[in-house]
């Protein structure tokens, strides 16, 4: 066999070799992204922001060049629309047909759950944000779960650091869901002087508060000293019209969370009114939050949301690992990394704790400016940052 005809084996050869990998290497070129939210559905105000906040915190995180060591990052968009079925497989249709190096989303709680063991069986990230109920990192947590949005007992813990005081007498409002349940759930557990006599639970499409109000009511009219009706409740509906049932009559103060920027607006007609909220853009002084509620400024002509700010934060986790690895988004290099890792958001400095992946992060005590006026924005001022060393924030998974 001559020389020329080894030399030709040897290039075929190189070449059965070298091309199949050139082409895995061109394949794995963009690192994809799955953002799995309510773009439709009860919960769609809170999924667009979500969108909004993560595509500018990407932005943001790669200097405006979407690439993270030379790789392009893809977001892939699929709307849940607040289903947990559909978001299941939506989720595996991502993991498997799309492979998609790892997932965002959802908004609804229930379809967060719904979609936990598909990670797990996949073996791929799902960064959770914004769904919130405490089970997502407790006892429905498996490894590939990290969450950037705020827990039930995160909002519960500050929420209680407003109302838990002696002489106080809670009754509490929430939908009959898992955000609902495993909030009043977290928040009574976090209740430790004042005293809870009554938890009421309405359909999630609840229109119509009068016979749960009547019910609250009849609870606390009787009770000695300061009375307040703490309410948790996401999405459509007015819970705020309990107020119309005259609860001044009877002492009633009502009691609530932060929400979006418009159904805040109704806390102007509770002047001194606190509680606790996830975000509110005028509270945290940092450069991420200057960069956010200005560059919001300038695309949509009003402040940055509730939700915005989460999305931008899973975008900060998400590259803050990819730097980390160098662009490596294998799975067990990725969980290495981002266990305990901590990463700059518009709220400030979050942690992602070893033990369930639960995002340690501020919450902001807030009360309703005594002077407020009903208008267009929530007048709220900050009473106190609530730093993550002062929540005892309960590890509830089975690890």
């Amino acid at each position: 066999m001559n020389r020329r005809h080894w030399a030709g084996l040897a290039l075929a050869a190189a070449i059965s070799v070298v091309s199949p990998l050139t082409a895995v290497q061109a394949q794995s070129k963009e690192i994809k992204i799955a953002h799995i939210y309510s773009r439709t559905g009860p919960l769609e105000a809170y999924g667009k922001q979500t969108a909004t906040g993560l595509m500018m915190g990407l932005e943001y995180a790669t200097g405006g060049t979407m690439m993270v060591n030379g790789r392009k990052i893809v977001i892939i968009e699929k709307d849940d629309q607040g289903k947990p079925d559909l978001g299941k497989s939506l989720l595996a249709a991502a993991y498997s047909d799309d492979k998609v190096d790892l997932a965002v989303g959802p908004t609804s709680s229930g379809v967060a759950l719904a979609m936990l063991p598909i990670a797990e069986e996949y073996k791929k990230i799902l960064i959770v944000e914004p769904a919130v109920a405490d089970s997502i990192t407790g006892e429905k947590w498996n490894k590939y779960i990290f969450r950037t949005g705020r827990n039930s007992s995160q909002d519960a813990i500050s929420n209680a650091v407003a109302l838990d005081k002696s002489g106080v007498t809670i009754a509490t409002l929430a939908q009959d869901y898992a955000f609902g349940r495993d909030g009043i759930k977290a928040f009574k557990e976090s209740v430790k002087t004042a005293k809870i006599v009554h938890e009421e639970y309405l359909p999630t499409n609840t229109t119509d508060f009068t016979a749960g109000a009547q019910r609250l009511i009849d609870k606390l009219k009787d009770q000695p000293g300061r009375k307040v009706i703490f309410m948790l409740w996401a999405g459509a509906g007015n819970p705020f019209k309990i107020a119309d049932l005259d609860l001044k009559r009877y002492g009633i103060e009502i009691a609530t969370g932060g929400n979006i920027l418009p159904a805040m607006v109704a806390y102007n007609q509770f002047p001194g009114m606190e509680g606790a909220a996830y975000y509110y853009f005028g509270f945290a002084k940092n450069p991420v939050n200057l960069h956010l509620v200005t560059n919001h400024y300038t695309k949509f002509k009003s402040p940055p949301d509730f939700f915005t700010a989460g999305g931008f934060a899973s975008a900060m986790a998400i590259v803050t690992a990819l730097k980390k690895t160098n662009g490596d988004t294998n799975t067990d290099k990725l969980i290495a990394t981002m266990e305990g890792m901590s990463f700059d958001t518009p709220k400030g400095t979050m942690t992602f704790r070893k033990e369930d992946h639960q995002a340690m992060q501020s919450m902001y005590h807030f009360r309703v400016a005594p002077g407020a006026k009903v208008g267009t924005m929530a007048d709220l001022h900050l009473v106190k940052e609530i730093l993550p060393s002062e929540m005892n924030v309960p590890i509830r998974n089975k690890r």
